[in-house]
Order: structure tokens, then sequence, then C-alpha cells
């Protein structure tokens, strides 16, 4: 019995309103009750009430700590997911810049610019990229200049390029932005820059901290040499991509044909010479317009650019009578 009442002092002790309200509720509720049990049955109903409000405390604390377990963890997925969203996200601008980066990207409208002025003819045409300048190499206007052509070669007039950078400059553009990407064609089926071609471009854009260097061929197979001199310098292939994401304009050919016929003017790579050079003694083959070195061209250039030259001389038998072979 005594033991009995120390536990409910001790409970009484750390619970007074609860076991306060208890004898109330006894005293109020059940008093003719209370007087017919012994003390120990008094002291278990109240003991039971008091632990059972305790019991419910623990239990409803618990609860909400998982809740709040629960709500943290859902926080961290969330915040999980938006990161790995971000980090996608990322990922795939990165990889979009990259290609960017590194590939030689065409206008529809400059591509086909392109296409057209080599289809115009069976000789070779060139011409510079026009680029933004936020953009360098995404050409988005194909600009020719007056230049001598045939089916091995292109001049351009020195002249003529002086007058295009200027007037680039006074449209506010900077070099980089017109005088970086040298663009021409090749009659036959082989992109492959020949000797004069990456002799010339490196004559001309040596120097320059950076450039390219860019062929397509008749069967629009591509050629892009980025050549820099930054740093330790170097140079890369890099592919050709005809960019439909940007903006472009309808093509204009009417446009187009009076650009080719002022700016491209065709000349015969083995014409003859006039009646007066053959006349000196001397031979004379500063009429012609053949690549310098021209043996050793034709030894590197590709089979099929080799066919198509012998295939030309097939179709001219004019060209080899007997005077101007001993010429040659």
């Amino acid at each position: 019995m005594r033991s009995v009442q120390l536990i409910v002092a001790v409970v009484m002790k750390q619970f007074v309103p609860d076991v306060q309200r208890g004898v109330k509720f006894v005293m109020d509720r059940c008093v003719q009750d209370v007087l017919e049990y012994d003390v120990s049955s008094v002291n278990a109903f109240v003991v039971n009430r008091v632990l059972m409000k305790v019991y419910v405390q623990i239990v409803n604390r618990k609860v909400k700590k998982k809740m709040e377990k629960n709500k943290s963890q859902e926080s961290k997925k969330q915040e999980l997911k938006a990161s790995l969203k971000t980090t996608q996200k990322s990922s795939s601008q990165a990889e979009r810049n990259e290609k960017r980066r590194v590939a030689l990207r065409f206008s529809p409208t400059a591509w086909a610019k392109l296409l057209y002025f080599r289809d115009k003819s069976d000789n070779e045409v060139g011409g510079f990229g026009i680029t933004d300048p936020d953009d360098l190499l995404f050409v988005k206007e194909f600009v020719t200049v007056k230049q001598e052509v045939t089916a091995v070669s292109v001049k351009f007039d020195d002249e003529a390029v002086a007058n295009f950078f200027e007037d680039q400059v006074d449209l506010g553009r900077k070099p980089e932005q017109f005088a970086r990407i040298w663009l021409h064609s090749h009659p036959g089926n082989s992109p492959e820059p020949s000797f004069v071609d990456e002799e010339t471009f490196e004559r001309v854009f040596g120097n320059c901290q950076w450039a390219v260097l860019f062929v397509v061929a008749q069967d629009n197979k591509t050629y892009a040499k980025l050549n820099f001199n930054v740093g330790p310098g170097g140079q890369a292939l890099i592919p050709t991509v005809i960019d439909y994401g940007q903006d472009f304009g309808p093509s204009d050919h009417e446009l187009w044909d009076a650009e080719y016929a002022a700016n491209i003017k065709a000349t015969e790579w083995l014409s003859t010479r006039t009646a007066e050079d053959k006349s000196s003694d001397k031979p004379d083959l500063t009429g012609y317009a053949l690549p310098y070195d021209f043996i050793e061209e034709f030894e590197r250039m590709e089979p099929e650019e080799r066919q198509f030259i012998l295939d030309e001389l097939a179709d001219r038998p004019d060209l080899w009578n007997e005077e101007e072979v001993m010429l040659l």
C-alpha cells in the first residue's frame, strides 16, 4: 500500500494539472462509487488516466517527428529533382554550344547561294563568309568579289578585295566577321584542298589569329579546316552543318545571277597563245591560266580531279596540236 502511495505521489507531482482534473472528475461524477472501493482502486484509476494522457502525447510527438522527417525528405527530393533538371538543362545547353563551337554552320540561304554559284559552270568559284560578332562560325551570307576562275583555280582581283574590305568596315563589321572564312568550290567530287589551295590559305590567312579553309565538291562533300595561331597554334578539321534553327531569308536567283555575271570571269586554263607570242623564239607561258608547278599539282590531285581534267582535254582536241605539245 505504501509503495502505491509513493507512485501516486510521484505521478501527481509530475502531472499535477492532469491529476487535479482526474480527482475532480472522480469527486463530481463518481463520489458514491469511489467510497465503496478501497484506496488502491482509486489510485489505479487516476494513474491509468494520467498514463493514457502521457502515451497519447508521446504518440503525437512521434507522429509529428515522422511527418517532419517525411516533409524534409520530400523537400530534399524536390531539391534533388530541381538540381538534376538544372544540370540536365545546362548539360544540354553545353552540348548545343559545343556543337556550335566546333562546327562550321551555314544559314540555308548562304548554303543555297554557294551551291547555286558552284553549279553555274564547271569552274571553281570562291568568296567570303559573313558572320555575326557573337557567332563567328555561323555563315549567314556568302559574298563574292571579282575573280578569274578555271576548272582548277580561283584568282581574286586585289582591288576588288580591297573594296570589299572597305565596304564591310563601313557597315560596322570587324575583320573576323568578313575576312576569316574562305569559301570555294571544286568542280569534281573531291573536296580535298589542292596544293595551291593550301599555299594560298597559308600565305593570305597564315598571320590571322584564326581562319577557316572551306571547300565544297560537286557531290556536296565538304572540307573545313580551322587554323588558329593563338597560344601554341594548331589546326583541326571540323564538320559542316546547315543550321535551320536560325532566321534566314529567301533565295533570290535574279540578284545572284547579276552578282555572278559581275564578279565571275571564266578563263581557259590551257588557253592558246596569241600570234605575236607564237612568233617569238622563246616559249612564253605567261598567257596560260595554269597554276604554278602544274605537273606537281596534277600529281597531288585526287583521282577524280585528274580524271575530270583528262576528260576536259579529251573534249578539246584543238588544245593538243603538235605545236602546243612542243611548247608545253
